[in-house]
């Protein structure tokens, strides 16, 4: 590795760690400025709201939440013939989704470790961890969008929002949607366009994780290396037109699964509504589920102050108090703070893995 590309690596990574302080910094000053609009002091009051039967049956949802999530990758991953028992994809979930949510941007951030973990410690060849890992991201962000964009139509129908600042929103989800599909038909219809075009990317890539390993013997490999990415990439293709043709309804379950864990969320959050003593209606509920996953979208680590700002607003539009506001986040954020302290458990246990067991075994 050469001094220049030594120094640009590292104005990179500096770069990088500046735009996430500064994004930390903004999102906790907006947590801040929040919490001063509501009455702290009620926060106690409310928790008390609820009894143990209460804790429990919230506890109960959360489980069956979870287990949806992991249990639609297991779907995916044998359509893919790359099956793991579920108590391993729980833990490889929940690592990567700490470090997601400590990572400025949109439910994104721990992949590439869950990659790495999939392809070391389990022996999933590396085609087969990028389609399972891939296909389960695609089915989980193109059904959030996809019942976002149901929930803004539905409350369009309504008094409840201004027509034309949603009207944008509408368009900007229906896009995304779009622009994901056409992405998922070229893969499968059009691979080799795609990886002509995609190919000084993926260049540009492999100069940088060689830089990274300070591998300096580039150039009598340089082919070779280029041979098996191309080999890599058609496997995963294959892979992916084999699953669409050969297990259909494993993936049509998958999906059902992950419409069947909105429909959970939705029932969590008119639980814990009502156990704040507030009467809701179920467009009352879409309106503050809607807000919440829409400030979850920015790029904000784990929506701190987002989140916060949007229950505020939607409480306020709905005429709920605000001491129950500050019952909900703090619900919310005791349940992220138990969710993150877990996923921080098999984190450690990932590290833990690198220092005293081998590599797994690869199974083609």
């Amino acid at each position: 590795m050469t001094q220049r590309s030594g120094l640009h690596h590292t104005d990179n990574i500096t770069r990088k760690s500046a735009v996430t302080l500064v994004l930390w910094l903004l999102a906790l000053g907006l947590f801040a400025w929040t919490l001063r609009q509501l009455p702290l002091g009620d926060s106690v009051s409310q928790l008390a709201l609820l009894s143990p039967p209460d804790w429990l049956l919230w506890f109960l949802v959360n489980v069956v939440i979870l287990y949806l999530a992991v249990k639609r990758w297991q779907l995916l991953g044998q359509a893919l013939l790359a099956s793991l028992p579920l108590a391993s994809l729980f833990r490889l979930r929940q690592a990567g989704s700490t470090v997601s949510f400590l990572t400025p941007g949109p439910h994104f951030g721990g992949e590439p470790l869950q990659l790495y973990w999939l392809h070391r410690y389990y022996g999933t060849p590396m085609h087969r961890a990028v389609a399972t890992l891939g296909l389960d991201r695609f089915v989980e962000t193109g059904t959030n969008l996809a019942v976002l964009l149901a929930g803004v139509l539905m409350l369009l129908g309504t008094t409840l929002l201004p027509v034309q600042e949603w009207l944008l929103v509408t368009v900007i989800l229906a896009a995304v949607l779009c622009v994901m599909l056409l992405a998922a038909a070229l893969v499968l219809r059009h691979p080799d366009w795609l990886a002509r075009h995609c190919s000084p990317l993926a260049e540009r890539l492999r100069a940088a994780v060689t830089g990274m390993r300070g591998d300096r013997m580039i150039g009598s490999n340089d082919e070779n290396v280029r041979q098996k990415g191309r080999g890599g990439w058609q496997a995963l293709v294959a892979l992916l037109r084999d699953a669409l043709s050969g297990h259909r309804p494993k993936l049509w379950l998958a999906l059902l699964l992950s419409l069947a864990g909105w429909v959970a969320l939705l029932i969590e959050l008119a639980m814990l509504l009502g156990f704040l003593g507030l009467a809701v209606s179920p467009t009352d509920v879409v309106l503050v589920m809607l807000g919440m996953r829409l400030a979850m979208l920015l790029p904000v680590p784990g929506g701190i102050g987002t989140i916060e700002a949007s229950l505020v607003w939607s409480f306020q539009y709905l005429g709920f108090p605000a001491s129950a506001a500050i019952g909900l986040i703090a619900l919310i954020r005791l349940r992220d703070a138990l969710v993150l302290l877990i996923g921080a458990g098999c984190l450690f246990s990932f590290y833990r893995a690198g220092h005293y067991s081998e590599p797994a075994v690869l199974a083609e």
